[in-house]
Parts: structure tokens; sequence; C-alpha cells
């Protein structure tokens, strides 16, 4: 399992802050994401980055267990 962190516009679209995903490639925890919560939260991930343990994902093969991933979107200001 990972524990997912979802920020800003990432946490509206998906209605949770935060929750346990099944471990996986970025993509299937990607795909586990949208499906748990939809196209709103879909159109989202095309923007934000991908965290994981603090160090940004590169890749969509990349396998992500035990890991805490932060979803981000781009922030304004600075």
């Amino acid at each position: 399992m990972i524990t997912v962190r979802y920020f800003a516009a990432a946490a509206e679209a998906a209605g949770v802050d935060s929750e346990q995903l099944p471990a996986g490639s970025a993509a299937q925890v990607r795909d586990a994401m949208v499906a748990a919560h939809g196209v709103a939260l879909d159109r989202v991930l095309g923007r934000c980055a991908l965290l994981a343990d603090g160090t940004r994902v590169e890749g969509d093969d990349v396998v992500l267990a035990g890991a805490i991933l932060d979803v981000l979107p781009p922030f304004a200001g600075g």
C-alpha cells in the first residue's frame, strides 16, 4: 500500500486529502486514483507533479511501494 496525499485543486477534485491505494507503477496508481475519483481528478492530474517520498516521479514505470505520494498541482505566487 501507499499513502496518497492530495493538495489544493487535486484535493478538491478527489474529495479527500489523503487515502491508501495499492502499490504499483506510477501509471497503475494514477489509474487507481482516477477509478476512485473520476474525470475531474483525471483533468487535474495532467497538470500535477507527483512526489514519492519527496522525489519527483519521472515516468510511468516507476514503482511506488510503501511510499508517501504527494499530488501537487501548480501553485501561483512565490
